[in-house]
């Protein structure tokens, strides 16, 4: 039996295979809110065969956006155009979907990708704001600098992404993953390149977990038992005497003794000075080492693009499930070529039966 296509448990969760849709920025929000394109990219995720599907980096706070077209999860608004966008998946589909909840931090305030190469607008230009960090330090050389939060400020954060776990919940989102990677708000608090604070949120590696952890317990306290809560990490910044493989054991075991459900482990985005030693499963040892010390399942990301590669790597005990992002938007149906070639089954719609090729049709069952 193909170990891709085995079920696991995140927590109270039953996924039926070990692929995750990994979460994806559409910047195509409207001051927060999901629109049509929402309504169509999630139904077309819902249908790709995958176990499970995390809605992009979702902000917590308008000002905690990566760019003006991000989606939010902040108040009535929001969650009522969330709601709207979600009902074409849930109409025909059963697949389980989770949310990240995020906060940008200092790297907030930044046009679309695709214009202006996602440059960082200054607080007082059009679709621009104050951001806000850890540390008055810059992303980058040239950037407006981030006003560190006083504590008023942190618990500010804390309560909000509660609150967002509570609208998530409403909204009958089975899962919430934290995030806590790609050098946004919490991995700013947790790295020593972007935290210099000589208060209890700084110096040393307990004092610099504050922050994730108490936004974890936050969050854990407000949904109910039957909701998987986790995390994403980056477990290292590539960048010498920046966040670490190391740090990001100690952080996983305080994660794992509070009952987190799962690890989703990422690398990168903290620092413009990194330097990634990019191949096939980059960052497959990092996952592999956080699971040796962990009991929670670990999800491993990064170049995972065939279904040989995503099984042999699950076989051999190196990750409990492969997330995949940009490979499932260039192609859509992953999931039912891996099940082809690895001898498995996964669940298709009816009205999709009929397109397997003749050799793979046994791979297809009728989704419920």
């Amino acid at each position: 039996m193909s170990r891709l296509f085995s079920p696991l448990a995140l927590g109270p969760l039953s996924l039926s295979n070990r692929i995750v849709i990994a979460p994806m920025c559409q910047y195509s929000s409207e001051e927060g809110r999901a629109t049509a394109w929402h309504a169509f990219h999630w139904p077309n995720l819902a249908q790709s065969g995958a176990a499970l599907a995390i809605i992009e980096a979702t902000a917590v706070e308008a000002r905690g956006r990566i760019s003006w077209a991000d989606l939010g999860l902040w108040d009535d608004t929001t969650e009522a155009a969330f709601a709207n966008a979600l009902a074409a998946t849930r109409r025909y589909s059963s697949m389980p979907i989770g949310v990240q909840l995020a906060h940008a931090g200092r790297k907030a305030s930044t046009h679309r990708p695709w214009d202006h190469h996602g440059a960082q607008i200054a607080p007082d230009a059009p679709h621009g704001w104050q951001t806000v960090s850890a540390s008055p330090v810059a992303y980058a050389e040239g950037q407006h600098a981030p006003d560190a939060l006083d504590q008023a400020g942190i618990d500010a954060v804390v309560a909000a992404f509660a609150d967002s776990a509570r609208r998530a919940v409403r909204l009958g989102l089975q899962l919430i993953e934290i995030h806590a990677a790609h050098g946004y708000l919490l991995h700013q608090f947790l790295s020593p390149l972007s935290n210099q604070r000589d208060d209890a949120y700084g110096g040393t590696l307990e004092n610099r977990m504050r922050l994730a952890l108490q936004v974890f317990d936050a969050v854990k306290a407000a949904v109910p038992a039957s909701v998987a809560v986790g995390i994403r990490i980056s477990a290292t910044d590539w960048v010498d005497g920046g966040w670490d493989l190391a740090q990001s054991l100690v952080l996983a075991k305080a994660l794992d003794a509070r009952g987190c459900h799962f690890i989703h482990v990422s690398s990168g985005g903290l620092h413009p000075a990194q330097r990634i030693a990019l191949g096939p499963g980059y960052q497959v040892p990092f996952a592999e080492a956080i699971k040796r010390e962990v009991a929670m399942p670990v999800i491993a990301v990064g170049l995972i693009t065939e279904p040989q590669q995503a099984e042999d790597l699950l076989v051999q005990d190196r990750a409990d499930a492969i997330a995949i992002a940009r490979g499932i938007l260039y192609d859509p149906r992953w999931p039912w070529h891996a099940a082809a070639a690895l001898g498995a089954k996964v669940a298709v719609a009816p009205q999709y039966l009929r397109s397997a090729p003749r050799e793979h049709a046994a791979s297809f069952v009728q989704a419920e």
